[in-house]
């Protein structure tokens, strides 16, 4: 990790900037009194420009633009934005489409969240330097006590131990050279972190299989070729080598499967026995406790049933749920607005993404006043936290029974190894995040064969078809596009004014979790999420680091600003 701090002992505040390890440029500031955050500001460091760019351009372009707003969510940006243009023209797709769209969100979605964990989150939990002192032989009694995973084998943890120590040897650590390693805040044995950092290195591989899949359907990865506005651009043809015939069907469904073995069998347990031994940490971390998730994996081509559901709850509380009832829902629809009290625009007043505007107004760092290029998002005028916690939780109070099952087994599993018995408030904590992520991945492995299956069986009754031409009207239409994202809800706003783009705005999982205050002064949910977390060591803010990876935070995705003029602000090297 590269993070610089600036400390000033009289108000015990801490900067970390840049945030590594995440996608974009986040800045985070603390204030710590008697070991513990009072006080915090979530600021996104980088701008990009891509809603400006789409003005007056055709919409059936706008995907092609929209999935470079990030380099690892280009699927999920590509298929909000077709999906806001069709619901803008009341666009049906085939069935078909609709199909192959989920099988790539779905193996997108494995991907990120293997990423995640492994390669992103886990090394704020697992000391690498303490796996050199680990015994390969009790190492392997752990794993195996708690999956039949066959890299669990004494010979492979001696491999990747010896990997670890051929790096040290050679002074060649990488991306371990500046981790937090014999930090207080860190206490799992040097075999748990053994079995920890052999399955990062398989993680490795069982990423490219999920993205091996996105690629094959989607021609290549990041950044689809295969969409269009009315549906997607993948002729079928069982018997031709040139198209989507079976070969590419079945291989696709061995590459998902593998995925789903790696899920169940390690990705799951890995991040139970992590649960177990951190007990502390399922108490860190709530902030937000508002929830917002959509519905997704439209189960019909008209998209009026979905695999997934989405709503919302509030207080912490099962009780409140409100389901969405689809992508139509005038409660989303209507409830969704932005504050810019906090961040570098001009305006004042929350404004829906329909008239949203993005005029920059760059002042410095001013903790009372603007201090980040990321928007304030509102639903119903309150801060939501979204993501797979979100999902998770709004799932399971509608009875969602992949969602629950899963759910379940975590819970008592991490419970039974803790020896406690854990509810589902648990869950509202820097872990449960990692928690939910595990769950929503278990329930995506399993749903990938499922859709797989429709898909196989709608082309065997003969339906071919894969895209409906879209007619533009004159006047003015507005749409929106959903996709429950891997970091949460996704949503790209759309108004089209004969046949060209008039205004784009998309509200992004990052923007609803990175957002700064509002006008209200109320936190957005980073910054809730850290008020109460402890910090041993104001050198070394491991703890800060926990609870702002556990969002997954994809601040490309979050800011959004152009000079109107095209007036350079400064140079930009890429290193």
């Amino acid at each position: 990790m590269n993070q610089h701090f600036l400390e000033h002992d009289m108000s015990k505040r801490i900067t970390v900037d840049p945030v590594t390890r995440i996608e974009g440029h986040l800045r985070i500031d603390v204030e710590v009194d008697q070991g513990h955050v009072v006080n915090s500001w979530s600021s996104g460091q980088m701008w990009r420009g891509i809603e400006t760019i789409l003005k007056g351009r055709d919409p059936r372009e706008a995907w092609l633009f929209t999935q470079r707003i990030c380099g690892v969510c280009t699927s999920v940006h590509a298929i909000a934005s077709v999906r806001a243009v069709e619901n803008a023209l009341q666009l049906q797709i085939p069935l078909n489409a609709q199909l192959i769209r989920n099988l790539i969100l779905i193996a997108h979605s494995l991907h990120d969240h293997i990423v995640h964990f492994y390669h992103l989150s886990a090394l704020d939990w697992v000391d690498v330097v303490s796996c050199l002192q680990a015994d390969p032989a009790k190492a392997a009694a752990i794993g195996e006590s708690i999956s039949d995973w066959p890299g669990n084998s004494r010979n492979t943890l001696k491999a990747a131990q010896d990997k670890i120590a051929s790096f040290v040897k050679q002074g060649r650590l990488g991306i371990f050279e500046n981790g937090y390693w014999g930090h207080s805040a860190m206490h799992l044995s040097p075999e748990v972190n053994l079995l920890a950092v052999a399955h990062y290195l398989e993680a490795l591989e069982y990423q490219r299989r999920a993205n091996q899949a996105v690629a094959i359907l989607g021609g290549k990865t990041p950044n689809l070729q295969n969409l269009a506005v009315g549906g997607v651009a993948n002729a079928i043809n069982l018997d031709n080598q040139a198209t989507l015939n079976m070969e590419k069907l079945n291989r696709i469904r061995g590459l998902l499967k593998e995925v789903r073995e790696f899920v169940l069998k390690v990705y799951v347990p890995d991040v139970i026995a992590i649960g177990s031994m951190y007990p502390e940490w399922l108490g860190y971390g709530a902030g937000v406790t508002d929830y917002l998730s959509v519905p997704d994996l439209p189960l019909d081509a008209s998209a009026t049933a979905f695999d997934i559901p989405g709503g919302t709850i509030f207080n912490a509380d099962p009780a409140t749920i409100e389901a969405f009832v689809g992508w139509n829902d005038p409660r989303f629809r209507d409830s969704v607005k932005e504050h810019v009290a906090h961040a570098w625009y001009k305006g004042a007043g929350a404004k829906h993404p329909w008239k949203g505007e993005t005029n920059p107004e760059y002042t410095d760092f001013e903790d009372d006043g603007k201090y980040s290029w990321v928007k304030a998002p509102r639903f119903l005028g309150k801060p939501m936290q979204v993501g797979p916690l979100a999902q998770v939780l709004t799932g399971y109070a509608q009875g969602h029974e992949l969602t629950t099952q899963y759910a379940n087994h975590v819970l008592t599993s991490v419970g039974n190894m803790a020896g406690v018995e854990l509810g589902l408030n648990v869950m509202h904590s820097t872990l449960g995040r990692h928690a939910a992520r595990a769950i929503r991945a278990a329930v995506l492995a399993d749903l990938a064969d499922k859709h797989w299956q429709k898909l196989i069986d709608n082309i065997g009754s003969g339906d071919l078809e894969i895209c409906n031409p879209p007619v533009f009207p004159k006047g003015i239409v507005e749409g929106v596009g959903l996709h429950e994202a891997p970091r949460g809800t996704l949503s790209h706003w759309i108004v089209i004014e004969d046949g060209k783009i008039l205004n784009y705005q998309a509200v992004v999982p990052s923007t609803w979790n990175a957002g700064p205050r509002d006008e209200q002064g109320i936190l957005g949910p980073y910054e809730a999420s850290l008020i109460g977390n402890p910090v041993a060591d104001s050198e070394r803010p491991l703890e800060v680091l926990r609870t702002i990876h556990s969002f997954d935070p994809c601040l490309a995705c979050a800011v959004h600003t152009h000079d109107p003029d095209g007036v350079s602000h400064g140079p930009v090297k890429v290193l």
